[in-house]
């Protein structure tokens, strides 16, 4: 698909849309905003979100969009998004702003990186009505409350593209905006457990357990774009309707297909494979060690680096099928091997082998892990309350523009008066009562 950039000076927003016949570029909107971005910056410059999100999967679907250039208004309650008490561990504080925080939670600070905290009194009339202005501003809404919830307070979809029929709006919900459990809260875990994930999740013969963390957000980040190219061609927003629990079951893949098609329930694994052999964590002599010959090729060539070649022209193992077929007198020879010699050892006898292996590393050589200190993926910035913090920095790089941490996590408000006046406009007189009512945070 070619895509015509529709370039214009620079107080208006740019636009990306694909070139066909017929397109009338009437059918974008000017509107008052950022400067077009150059071909250095990210391809979200010029956009900009307004984000109701709290806890984890809303805030990390945002922060990628920040991560590609957004503007993202971050409107959190007087008090903040529940994960700032979420601790310990806390960075703690190096500058007294004078607000008796005493340092910032690590788990607030991992999803809000490019993003300005607005603070806002949602429930009252004025904070609505400075939301609606906000909306007239914006380009995409995100939010994860309750579906109805945000009807209550004059925020739903329908009331929003009444003010701006443009606008993108995504909501992460449980369960999704319609059927029996619409209403229902759903947290990741909670819908681990009832989209299948845990029930796969664990030793074979062990209790079912969570996956580490939370995987939802992408789903929704994805969408957002997807919607903001099909505005380019249509001039209309429209609603994202995700749900946990949808992205959960699509996120089975070859488990749910196995099902679907094959009427295969599955079970527990640990970290084996149901249909390929071998590809599991095994036990060396002092710890583990993660193999996957994916292929008869590669199973060939781990025999013989670990001097078993008869296995390879074995018929009980020549194809995957036969290794899949006889799992478990297989995973008993190799692991017989394998804890003939420690780790280290066999990460050097597989290296070069041609196929992929890994040692099972904690969090602390996770980072250490030469492969990510060469490609930067830490970054380290300097915080308004805490000074210098390290973050996992935006994971994709790219040839044409570079993804970086331009914004520290917020302090919560710390936006505030800069959105009222720069984005809202609004005068000094104004910005006061708001103040004093107590619509906004101080």
């Amino acid at each position: 698909m070619r895509f015509l950039s529709i370039a214009r000076k620079t107080s208006t927003l740019h636009t990306f849309v694909p070139a066909r016949r017929g397109f009338s570029v009437s059918s974008i909107v000017t509107r008052e905003f950022h400067p077009t971005p150059t071909d250095e910056q990210g391809p979200l410059v010029g956009i900009r979100v307004l984000d109701l999100t709290r806890v984890l999967a809303g805030p990390y679907c945002t922060m990628m969009l920040g991560d590609l250039g957004a503007e993202i208004i971050k409107i959190e309650h007087p008090k903040g998004d529940d994960t700032r008490a979420w601790g310990p561990p806390y960075a703690q504080s190096v500058h007294d702003l004078g607000d008796g925080v005493e340092g910032e939670s690590a788990y607030f600070l991992c999803a809000n990186r490019n993003k300005k905290s607005v603070t806002v009194n949602m429930k009252s009339e004025d904070g609505q009505r400075m939301l609606h202005d906000l909306v007239k501003k914006c380009d995409v809404l995100v939010e994860n409350y309750l579906p109805g919830k945000l009807a209550e307070m004059g925020m739903g979809y329908e009331q929003l593209k009444e003010i701006n029929p443009k606008l993108i709006y995504a909501s992460i919900t449980g369960y999704g905006q319609t059927g029996p459990y619409a209403k229902r809260p759903g947290y990741d875990v909670i819908i681990e457990a009832e989209a299948g994930l845990m029930h796969i999740t664990g030793e074979q013969d062990g209790e079912p357990v969570k996956v580490g963390v939370a995987i939802t957000g992408l789903y929704t980040h994805s969408a957002i774009l997807a919607a903001l190219i099909k505005r380019g061609v249509s001039g209309k927003g429209q609603w994202i309707d995700c749900s946990l629990i949808e992205s959960q079951v699509a996120s089975l893949v070859n488990i749910a297909s196995n099902y679907l098609i094959g009427g295969r329930e599955a079970k527990r694994m640990g970290t084996s494979h149901p249909s390929i052999v071998p590809y599991q964590v095994l036990p060396t002599k002092d710890s583990f060690v993660m193999i996957g010959a994916g292929n008869d090729g590669q199973f060939g060539k781990l025999c013989r680096r670990m001097g078993l070649d008869s296995l390879a022209e074995d018929a009980n193992y020549r194809s995957n099928s036969d290794r899949v077929k006889n799992r478990s007198k297989l995973i008993g020879l190799l692991t017989q091997r394998l804890t003939e010699e420690p780790t280290e050892f066999w990460l050097d006898k597989l290296t070069g082998a041609g196929f992929p292996f890994a040692p099972i590393n904690n969090i602390q050589q996770t980072f250490d892990h030469p492969q990510l200190v060469a490609r930067g993926l830490v970054q380290e910035v300097e915080h308004e309350r805490v000074g210098k913090i390290k973050l996992v920095g935006p994971p994709v790089k790219y040839s044409g523009f570079k993804t970086d941490i331009r914004l520290p996590p917020p302090v919560l408000g710390a936006h505030t008066q800069e959105v009222l006046e720069q984005v809202l406009g609004y005068s000094t007189e104004e910005i006061q009562r708001l103040r004093r009512t107590k619509a906004v945070g101080s």
